[in-house]
């Protein structure tokens, strides 16, 4: 009988540590805390909340949205989102403030133009590099979303940041080439004899007269041009972004060829200090003109409140012509949120360079403590159509509604209280087309983007840090005065030597010529 006892004894601690290991190998072994533990169905065994800064929202109700949202994320990856809706006024501040103070956000919307720059704050150590060795995050959980990214994407999302040349975000699949274009209200246009076939034939020298006879129609509290100054600039001069350039406000200007991007421009391979060049005082004599004959809202120059006047303006078309970074399809978008026909008359073709590459991205922050899940989060959210339209159309049959051919309509009243932008969400291809685009239209979308011309310096991203205390004093003295030269609301002649005289002062031509000898060297070796 002993040994009988005996016998059955062994066999349970067989038994049972024959159970625990097999605990121990559907775990993975990753403990809690952000791991990536899992039970036997790849479900995360400890429940986690992420916090996901995005831009450019128009969010005021997601009650209905995020309990659809996270009733899904909880069954695939027990996670649930909480949100937090930045719009084109606040996000600049708030997420800086929110990154420099430490804050518990795991994600955070990041680009080339953003307050927040990808590359300036890859260096400063804000976000988790995705690709590092020793925990390759991308390796371990954003093998789906990296196989459908195409290669302009992938390429342009690695960089030198605090953890070594490697990928700190990831891409958001959206218009992978830029186009600035005028906004125009076509209603209006046509409501004073003209067509937008008057916008493409003159340019914003020549949009005088049209302005003239549609405030003179509309009244004095009407003003017809609803511009971005920065925007408004870069399209009237074919100045784009470098880049790795202060993302407060952009220093550093290349000049492109409007007719065909692939060439040299005017300039050729040079970097310029923007602000000194002619054809900016040119841009801001006329813009002041313009300013002056009562065509820009003085709201514009107050940098807290511009973006989101700009954006009341357009939701509800008062204005006549604006600045607009284009997206193919965007017309039947911006037509059906405002309820008026928008049209879109471009400057230039389509063309890819370093920035549009970099337009819309999502880094994991380094105060994240779950960075494991955040990427299995970025890597569901970018492959699951189910989850992506519903965080960024709504809840179907609430929010939206599909016709015969899957076309979505918005509903008014439900978009208009639910409406993320849409190019800062992530992959905009997952989503349905909307009605008036066709069956076809991601097709479509991917072959326009596809063909579009590369920058001669495609590639080149400015590395500031021998010049990183410049950098900063001149960020400054432009945030002081480049706003309000840019939509009109100071006088050029004098303020114009002012805010040069400072940039020169505090290191602007040491910051120029680091960045040509930094271009001439990535030709050399291109």
């Amino acid at each position: 009988m002993k040994k009988i006892l005996a016998l059955l004894l062994v066999a349970c601690m067989i038994i049972g540590t024959l159970t625990a290991c097999s605990k121990d190998s559907t775990s993975g072994g990753q403990g809690n805390g952000g791991s990536a533990s899992a039970a036997t169905n790849g479900r995360p065994e400890d429940h986690v909340t992420l916090k996901m800064y995005f831009h450019g929202s128009n969010v005021s109700d997601d009650t209905q949205v995020l309990a659809k949202v996270n009733e899904y994320l909880d069954e695939k990856l027990n996670v649930t989102l909480e949100p937090i809706w930045g719009t084109w006024g606040d996000f600049d501040n708030n997420a800086v403030l929110a990154i420099n103070g430490g804050d518990d956000v795991d994600i955070y919307f990041t680009c080339s133009w953003s307050a927040d720059e990808y590359n300036l704050f890859a260096k400063r150590g804000a976000w988790v590099r995705l690709d590092n060795p020793e925990n390759n995050l991308l390796e371990k959980y954003g093998k789906d979303v990296w196989s459908l990214l195409p290669e302009v994407l992938t390429n342009g999302a690695k960089i030198e940041g605090s953890d070594g040349f490697g990928v700190y975000a990831v891409p958001g699949y959206k218009d992978i080439a830029c186009q600035l274009c005028w906004d125009i209200n076509v209603p209006l246009l046509e409501k004073y004899g003209y067509t937008v076939d008057d916008i493409k034939n003159t340019d914003y020298y020549g949009f005088g007269e049209i302005l003239a006879k549609v405030k003179a129609g509309e009244g004095e509290n009407f003003f017809p041009l609803l511009i971005e100054g920065a925007v408004a600039e870069r399209m009237v001069d074919n100045s784009i972004i470098v880049a790795g350039d202060s993302g407060a406000t952009n220093l550093l200007s290349y000049y492109i060829n409007p007719v065909k991007t692939s060439d040299k421009g005017a300039y050729g391979d040079v970097i310029l200090n923007k602000f000194a060049t002619d054809e900016y005082k040119k841009y801001v004599t006329k813009t002041r003109e313009y300013y002056l004959a009562g065509y820009i809202d003085p709201g514009l120059a107050n940098a807290e409140q511009a973006n989101n006047l700009r954006s009341e303006k357009q939701l509800t078309g008062q204005y006549l012509i604006g600045t607009q970074s284009y997206s193919l399809g965007y017309e039947t978008q911006a037509s059906a949120e405002r309820g008026f026909e928008v049209a879109f008359v471009g400057t230039t073709p389509a063309y890819v360079d370093t920035t549009s590459s970099q337009g819309a991205m999502m880094a994991i922050s380094t105060a994240s403590k779950n960075p494991e899940r955040a990427m299995m989060f970025l890597n569901l959210l970018n492959t699951d159509p189910y989850l992506f339209t519903l965080l960024d159309y709504g809840v179907e049959g609430i929010h939206y509604t599909k016709n015969d051919i899957g076309e979505v309509e918005f509903i008014e009243d439900a978009r208009a209280k639910y409406s993320p932008w849409t190019n800062g969400m992530g992959n905009v291809t997952l989503l349905p087309p909307q009605k008036g685009q066709g069956a076809d239209f991601w097709t479509k979308f991917k072959a326009y983007y596809g063909a579009a011309d590369q920058i001669p310096i495609l590639g080149f991203t400015f590395n500031s840090d021998n010049v990183s205390n410049e950098l900063a004093a001149v960020a400054n003295a432009a945030a002081e005065y480049a706003l309000t030269l840019s939509v009109g609301a100071v006088d050029p002649e004098t303020v114009l030597p002012a805010f040069l005289k400072k940039l020169d002062d505090n290191g602007m031509q040491k910051i120029v010529d680091e960045a040509n000898a930094q271009l001439k060297n990535f030709l050399a070796n291109k």
